[in-house]
């Protein structure tokens, strides 16, 4: 089934957090646009594009740089976790974060962008589960009035605790009831859930508008207990490997993907330790290895 969409590249890839080679924002442009990317995702905090950075003068040079490159900004990551700050009532936590949100989607204007990547909540044990979600539904509630005055779509993620499961999501979006907040559906967290991808794709589709891929190989996992003479299983490690090369069926995910008439972007991250290390060579290699992955997946 053909798969016409643009592809993406996340800064977060070449951010430094994993150990990887880290390029600045600059550099990293221009590698995006060197390895033949349609645009980019760039990661809204620093070491890269933070609003404490950058002033007008910085915003008109940035996006000029996107355009010089032939670059879109296919997303702004914002950063947040909208169950933080409960057990300090007198910090306004969740009010700093809807400002930085809020101010995402300013600058995501200003960069010529239209969509900003939100993320929910982490759940917490001091705090009931309906505590937590209603705190998310709040805030993410309150962002997304003013971005629709900046022309901007909240798109949040099924990454964190709070409603990572696709039913839970869909929940989620339909109680926060606006317009231009939807979702940031990726494959992996589904996978993980051994839940059916395609499914769960047919489902999300009233709500996705963009999507980010990363795979991933299983590493078992044991710890020695010598009281048994014994190995004790615990949780798979998982390994960041090239597209295609790992255990998230992405054939069933974007053939249901283009099935539903999906025309977002696709974008790719290396967010997690990468089997064979971090050094730029990798990383630009499984760049290349993830447009070649949809180049024939687009034939195939």
């Amino acid at each position: 089934m053909a798969r016409p969409w643009k592809c993406a590249l996340h800064s977060v890839s070449y951010s430094g957090f994993w150990g990887q080679h880290a390029l600045s924002t600059e550099a990293f442009i221009r590698r995006a646009a060197e390895l033949g990317y349609d645009g980019v995702m760039l990661m809204a905090k620093r070491p890269h594009v933070s609003p404490l950075d950058l002033d007008q003068d910085a915003r008109r040079r940035l996006r000029g740089m996107l355009e010089d490159a032939g670059l879109e900004l296919a997303c702004l990551a914002g950063y947040n976790d909208l169950t933080l700050g409960l057990e300090r009532p007198d910090v306004p936590l969740g009010e700093v974060q809807v400002f930085y949100l809020t101010e995402l989607c300013r600058l995501a204007q200003d960069l010529g962008g239209s969509l900003v990547r939100v993320f929910t909540g982490f759940e917490r044990d001091d705090a009931p589960y309906d505590r937590l979600w209603r705190s998310v539904v709040s805030g993410l509630k309150e962002t997304a009035r003013p971005a629709a005055d900046f022309g901007v779509t909240l798109a949040v993620q099924n990454h964190h605790d709070l409603a990572a499961h696709h039913l839970s999501l869909i929940d989620l979006l339909s109680e926060i009831d606006e317009p231009n907040c939807r979702a940031a559906f990726d494959a992996w967290t589904p996978a993980l859930q051994d839940e059916d991808l395609a499914e769960a794709v047919r489902r999300m589709a009233p709500w996705t508008v963009h999507t980010t891929a990363a795979d991933y190989q299983r590493r078992p996992r044991y710890r020695y207990q010598p009281q048994w003479v014994q190995f004790e299983r615990g949780l798979d490690v998982m390994r960041m490997v090239p597209m295609g090369d790992g255990c998230v069926d992405y054939g069933a995910f974007f053939d249901a993907l283009a099935a539903t008439g999906y025309d977002g972007y696709v974008a790719f991250e290396m967010c997690a330790p990468l089997l064979g290390g971090g050094a730029e060579e990798n990383l630009d290699r499984c760049a290349r290895g993830f447009l070649n992955y949809m180049r024939g997946a687009e034939r195939g």
